[in-house]
């Protein structure tokens, strides 16, 4: 794992690859739970998310079928994986999940996978659809990605605040 020198974004990338952050096209996001994926896409020009999907299941061999599914269809140039921690920054057992996964991702489907700080994105998720009248129960099928949507568009907003940082 290489540390870029800023805190926000980390990255898996093997020798294999080639450097995707300055490549131009869709990006898929991440948000991943044991019985959950929330998905989102975005394109590096526009630097806007939307949220795609959730991958329901929690068989891997179904997860990665439906992942590569979205990877054919969508042909992204770049991975993000939301990365938690707890409030303080201390990691937990999900945090070393999301790694793994992101490892996961980039072996694969040879594609470059970033982890992003995720902290707070389900929150700020669940209050967006409340906003948009969505609350309670009815929250539950969209709720992971809009997360996903969240990561990825706290993602292209550091990187446009910040574009010397990765």
């Amino acid at each position: 794992m290489t540390s870029p020198s800023h805190p926000f974004i980390s990255q898996f990338a093997s020798t294999r690859q080639t450097s995707r952050l300055d490549a131009e096209g869709a990006v898929l996001a991440f948000d991943f739970g044991r019985k959950r994926i929330g998905v989102a896409v975005g394109n590096t020009a526009l630097k806007l998310a939307h949220p795609l999907t959730t991958i329901h299941g929690e068989k891997n061999d179904q997860r990665f079928a439906a992942i590569h599914a979205l990877i054919a269809e969508w042909q992204p140039v770049l991975l993000i994986v939301g990365l938690p921690f707890h409030s303080d920054g201390a990691a937990h057992e999900m945090t070393h999940l999301c790694q793994r996964f992101a490892r996961r991702l980039t072996g694969r489907f040879n594609i470059q996978a970033l982890l992003v700080d995720e902290r707070y994105t389900s929150r700020t998720a669940s209050t967006a659809l409340h906003q948009a009248g969505i609350s309670g129960r009815k929250q539950k099928p969209f709720l992971d990605q809009v997360a996903a949507q969240h990561i990825l568009q706290s993602f292209f907003d550091e990187r446009h605040a910040c574009p010397a940082t990765a």
